[in-house]
């Protein structure tokens, strides 16, 4: 965590750990591992029994997390996606207007980047599994998967069950990461087996938790389903979106013939291969121009770096794309 919400701070280490009856101190390091959060004391005490221990995957920060005193904890906007899992006891919780939600053992609390964020009550004694992830990777991540662009954020429900099923299993893989936190000699300390625990935990979420993809992703594939050439092109997009491709050059990189690749991506994918590229830039500028702070970056640069010439006609297209203009999307909190 950090001085801002959503935010990795650059020089917190990748694994942290605390035990503390102080309550600055578990501030302090709720701050440094997931976000910024004023802490008040429900009932008075001198102890609030703070256990922490954190990793940081990547694009997913995941840890055990426990009180012993009765809680409340004010955050703004997390700026990440958020999910907790209760190993005992349970928390009450509530987003922007949302009505309030209560996070148990069997049942798992999942947070958006958006709205200001509020636990009423942890209880005391709740230990929790938390698992912070950055939003440009899990949309990404998301995409990846069904083959084709999305655009907007991934509104999840508010909880899913952990009691059977894939929510159980996923509650499970987490957990398992969080007991290698402590071990210097772990596993999880080499990238051969953090980077494929990472897309387990995002795609292990997705196929998990309630969301309006989810329907699609959990569908198996038609057999004719994205054949191998359509694939080809479309892993030469996600990967380098920015590379002034043509039709001519994907069809190569397919290896098929220029008419063969527009057909196959209209049947497969629901657009042509030059549009799809389109919409994988105008996703990459507005992930950039999301993630940027005050006076980091201008619209112009970004819609260069990603392969945009005419800044007239990536302005109409970006709008048409995502309601507002990219001026907008920079300026918003």
């Amino acid at each position: 965590m950090s001085a801002e919400p959503g935010a990795e701070s650059p020089s917190a280490p990748p694994v942290l750990s605390l035990r503390t009856a102080d309550l600055d101190e578990a501030r302090w390091m709720l701050g440094q591992a997931f976000y910024v959060t004023h802490i008040d004391r429900l009932r008075p005490s001198d102890d609030v029994g703070a256990h922490l221990d954190v990793v940081r995957l990547g694009a997913v920060t995941v840890g055990e997390v426990g009180f012993g005193t009765d809680l409340r904890l004010r955050s703004g906007e997390l700026g990440s996606y958020h999910v907790d899992v209760p190993l005992s006891g349970s928390i009450q919780w509530r987003q922007g207007t949302g009505a309030t939600e209560t996070a148990t053992p069997e049942r798992a609390g999942v947070f958006q980047p958006d709205g200001a964020t509020t636990i009423d009550r942890w209880q005391a004694g709740c230990r929790l599994l938390a698992l912070k992830i950055r939003t440009a990777d899990l949309e990404r991540h998301l995409e990846h998967m069904l083959g084709r662009s999305v655009g907007a954020p991934v509104r999840f429900a508010a909880g899913f069950d952990v009691s059977r099923g894939p929510g159980l299993s996923w509650a499970r893989l987490v957990r398992a990461a969080v007991r290698d936190v402590q071990d210097a000699g772990g596993l999880l300390h080499q990238p051969l087996v953090s980077a494929p625990l990472q897309e387990a935990l995002l795609g292990g979420l997705l196929l998990a938790a309630d969301h309006p993809y989810r329907e699609e992703l959990s569908r198996p594939p038609a057999p004719s389903y994205r054949p191998a050439p359509v694939k080809r092109a479309l892993d030469a997009i996600q990967s380098c979106p920015e590379h002034p491709f043509d039709t001519a050059e994907l069809a190569a990189v397919a290896r098929v013939s220029v008419r063969w690749l527009q057909e196959g991506f209209r049947r497969h994918v629901g657009m042509s291969p030059m549009a799809y590229l389109r919409d994988v830039r105008l996703n990459r500028v507005r992930d950039e121009l999301r993630r940027a702070g005050p006076g980091e970056l201008s619209v112009g640069e970004v819609a260069y770096r990603w392969g945009f010439v005419h800044l007239g006609r990536f302005a109409r297209s970006y709008r048409e794309r995502f309601g507002e203009t990219p001026s907008q999307t920079l300026q918003a909190p």
